[in-house]
């Protein structure tokens, strides 16, 4: 496609709409109105067509500023409400985590069998051990009441919360919004956690206080751990649609999956809202091991069943994770 030609052909029509929108919708008469309509279609249809065969810097810049003002004066402005919060939790999030299930239950398979493998490569290495820690403070981490057990005690519990909540949250984004450099953020972020869990279990294990450990860790950490690979399942994927975006554009892929992935951040948050207030007044409390785990099961089959029941539906439905269409940019197909 001849550029020049082409900026040539439409300038006056651009110009035109131009006119109209800077007059407002209130000012415009019937005719005007609908011409305005008209102008704003064929607008969006020339800005694919530039994206697409001829794609100018300044020239899309305009175009994109054009389509987004017309639109907003045919649409009208649209503000999001409690309905949308709801329709995100009820189909959005779910929806968008069922979606990427393959990549996060896959990271939780691999990065699980990790944890199991170090921690019993701790446990069985009296080498490791002392490598790790001194024998004098692996007594004392590992003894009951340790610094292990003291933990989760340490401070009052809604401070405790909130702190949990913070560090988790930010793992979480990290791996959600910077998946996009090829997914290396997040496999640190793996590594860090993987290596953190493996060695408490394999130094508790060393002294024969696996059971406790596993006692203090999962009525939490079954929820966030499975908040934490959704994040970094999610965001491996989306460092994949950066090499291999499938049938869309690149720019569409990345586009439509890291709205998807950012929206995720928010109802992850709240999961590991859960599990920290799990964290904060469950783990440390003095209810049997049996039930504290049982509190955490609960809470981490709550979680599956919302994904793999009403996010399966969803997704059934047609839902993405994405937000609302009239919230997206116009794309409209476009031969080369």
């Amino acid at each position: 496609m001849d550029l020049d030609v082409f900026v040539a052909a439409h300038r006056a029509e651009w110009d035109r709409l131009d006119a109209l929108l800077r007059r407002g919708g209130r000012r415009l008469s019937g005719e005007e109105a609908d011409e305005l309509v008209t102008l704003y279609q064929r607008t969006a249809t020339h800005l694919s067509l530039v994206q697409s065969s001829a794609p100018d810097p300044a020239l899309v810049a305009r175009l994109t500023t054009l389509v987004a003002r017309a639109r907003s004066a045919v649409a009208g402005a649209r503000t999001a409400s409690w309905r949308d919060a709801g329709r995100f939790f009820a189909a959005g999030f779910p929806a968008a985590v069922y979606r990427s299930r393959h990549w996060w239950v896959s990271t939780a398979l691999v990065c699980t069998l990790a944890i199991a493998l170090i921690g019993w490569w701790i446990a069985t290495n009296p080498d490791v051990q002392s490598a790790i820690v001194a024998p004098d403070a692996l007594r004392e981490l590992t003894r009951p009441g340790g610094e292990y057990e003291d933990y989760y005690s340490s401070n009052p519990a809604g401070s405790f919360a909130a702190q949990v909540w913070t560090n988790n949250a930010q793992a979480a984004a990290i791996c959600l919004v910077l998946g996009v450099f090829l997914g290396i953020p997040v496999l640190f972020v793996l590594y860090q956690n993987v290596v953190n869990v493996g060695i408490g279990l394999g130094l508790m294990g060393s002294a024969g206080r696996a059971d406790t450990f596993l006692g203090l860790i999962l009525p939490h950490g079954l929820l966030e751990l499975t908040a934490v690979f959704v994040a970094a399942g999610t965001g491996l994927r989306l460092g994949w649609t950066v090499i291999d975006p499938g049938p869309r554009s690149r720019r569409t892929a990345l586009a439509e999956e890291g709205r998807a992935a950012l929206g995720m951040a928010l109802g992850l948050g709240a999961v590991l809202l859960v599990s920290g207030v799990i964290e904060a007044f469950v783990t440390p409390s003095p209810l049997p091991t049996w039930a504290r785990i049982g509190i955490g099961l609960v809470a981490e089959l709550a979680f599956l069943g919302y994904v793999f029941v009403i996010g399966r539906r969803a997704a059934e439905a047609g839902e993405t994770g994405d937000v609302e269409r009239l919230d997206r940019a116009d794309r409209l197909p476009a031969a080369a």
